[in-house]
């Protein structure tokens, strides 16, 4: 499966703004946002460019896009079932993202980052409802049970990542179980769960045209 391999701070850069891509090194004054807080390249530093309209969409859309790892295909797709779904457009495709289970295991704690949860859906780490699931945009309903499998709860990443989520704010939408790694699907998320700097009114408008 297709995935970004580059370097992620400097998605970070480009878009002006922690994107918290790295888990906790963006809490750190290693964090490149805080050390060059310029876009990347070699113009980067002197090229101060207003941005409107189709920008303003664009950077919305790329923005979110590299929040929840995916390509442009796998977003378009994202957009088209909330465009033919009931509802608000936009509050339907964030609502498909935070189901994404690489999301929802971020939400968890099982990691640090979506990036570093993505990869432990992908080795299999992950169960849904007592069943392997290593599909990271699979989309989980109400009542489901995710939990981290027996075999892998000692894995280093896993406490470190269980010990800064712990002084995290759980979303409303899911039950939290940091002790035994699991958690359960209460509710849809809401558009106010979503805490992520993303318009995605300007999304919607440029995907419109």
């Amino acid at each position: 499966m297709a995935r970004y391999t580059g370097a992620v701070c400097r998605l970070c850069r480009r878009e002006g703004m922690k994107l918290f891509l790295k888990g906790t090194k963006c809490h750190t004054e290693k964090c490149p946002v805080d050390k060059r807080n310029f876009a990347p390249g070699q113009h980067g530093r002197d090229r101060k460019v207003k941005i409107v309209g189709y920008g303003l969409q664009l950077r919305e859309k790329q923005k979110a896009k590299r929040i929840y790892f995916t390509l442009e295909s796998q977003f378009r797709e994202y957009y088209e079932k909330a465009n033919r779904s009931s509802g608000v457009t936009g509050e339907i495709l964030l609502q498909q993202l935070e189901r994404r289970l690489d999301n929802v295991a971020y939400r968890l704690g099982f990691a640090s980052s979506r990036r570093q949860s993505r990869q432990i859906v992908r080795h299999g780490h992950v169960e849904v409802n007592g069943r392997k699931v290593n599909i990271p945009s699979y989309q989980v309903q109400v009542g489901d049970e995710i939990k981290v499998r027996e075999g892998s709860k000692k894995m280093t990443v896993l406490e470190s990542s269980t010990e800064f989520a712990s002084h995290q704010q759980s979303p409303q939408w899911l039950q939290v179980d940091h002790k035994n790694l699991s958690g359960k699907v209460l509710a849809l998320p809401k558009r106010e769960d979503v805490n992520l700097p993303v318009n995605e009114q300007l999304i919607v408008e440029l995907y419109s045209k």
